[in-house]
Order: structure tokens, then C-alpha cells, then sequence
């Protein structure tokens, strides 16, 4: 396993990780929001941007991305965000490499990241239905800070690292 710096050139290799690894959830999101949910994991423009403001990391194996992460830093707010967290996006493996502590070290990179370069508050959401996901997070010292509207159709959860590390 190798972890690395996510670049430009990878970007069609990410969208394929997000389409594959949360495809997992098509059977327990209602058609309309799962129709809602891949075409925003489909929308190249997703990917592209957010390597134009954050910090991706990826693992390959074999040369072949199978997980990702994007830690956005501080100052790019959104409905969910605060101005001043910096925060995690589209955390995904595949799902054939699962349970190997990709996620897990993927969150770390972030967490590192975020602490060198001097945030204070890292944050990120996440679902009812991404138990996995909960597990990890909360094992990693996130803390839920409050339930968010409704996405896709399922309840959303904020959960905030403070202080980083």
C-alpha cells in the first residue's frame, strides 16, 4: 500500500472510488435521492474543484487508487462549515479493500495535515447510514456536535475534532 498526495492527473480515478464505494449505499437510499446522490458523485466538476482547494490523499495498490480523502482547510465556509474548520470530504475505499485500515490511515493523513498547518477545529458529516464511518470517526476522537438537515432523504450528523490531534 502506498499513500500519496492526490493530484490533477488522478481526478477521473477519484470519481470512480466515490461511484464505486458509496454505490454500497443505492439499496437503502430512496431511488429519487440515490438518483440525486450518484449524479453528484458522477459530476467530474466535484472532484476537480475540490483538488483545486484541498489537500486530496489517496492510497494505491498496484498503482491503482483505491481510497480517498480531501481535507479542505479553513476559510472555504458552506452551509454545513464554519469559516474558521477546516474539514473532511468524501472519504471512500473501495469496497473490495475494506477492513484494512485504509479509512483509518486516510483520516490520520487528514489529521496530521490539519494540525501542521495550524487548525483548531476539524470537522465533517455523516450519515445514519454510514455506520462504519460513525464507528471510525468517534474512534478517532471526533465528537458529535449536532444533527443537520436531511440529505438524500437520511439524517446527517456533525462531528467536530477539538482540539486537533
Amino acid at each position: 500500500m502506498k499513500y500519496r498526495l492526490a493530484g490533477s492527473p488522478d481526478s477521473i480515478a477519484l470519481k470512480h472510488v466515490a461511484i464505486i464505494s458509496y454505490g454500497q449505499y443505492k439499496a437503502v437510499i430512496e431511488e429519487r435521492y440515490w438518483e440525486e446522490m450518484d449524479s453528484n458523485h458522477s459530476d467530474q466538476n466535484t472532484y476537480d474543484g475540490l483538488l483545486e482547494i484541498a489537500k486530496g490523499f489517496v492510497c494505491e495498490i498496484d498503482r491503482e487508487i483505491v481510497g480517498m480523502t480531501f481535507l479542505v482547510p479553513s476559510g472555504n465556509p458552506t452551509s454545513i462549515f464554519q469559516a474558521d474548520w477546516a474539514y473532511i470530504r468524501l472519504l471512500g475505499v473501495l469496497p473490495e479493500f475494506e477492513n484494512r485500515g485504509i479509512g483509518r490511515e486516510l483520516m490520520r493523513l487528514c489529521i496530521d495535515k490539519a494540525r501542521a498547518s495550524g487548525e483548531t477545529t476539524l470537522a465533517l458529516h455523516t450519515s445514519e447510514i454510514q455506520n462504519a464511518a460513525r464507528h471510525l470517526y468517534e474512534s478517532m476522537g471526533f465528537v458529535r456536535h449536532k444533527d443537520i438537515d436531511l440529505i438524500y432523504g437520511k439524517k446527517y450528523f456533525l462531528y467536530l475534532l477539538q482540539p486537533i490531534g
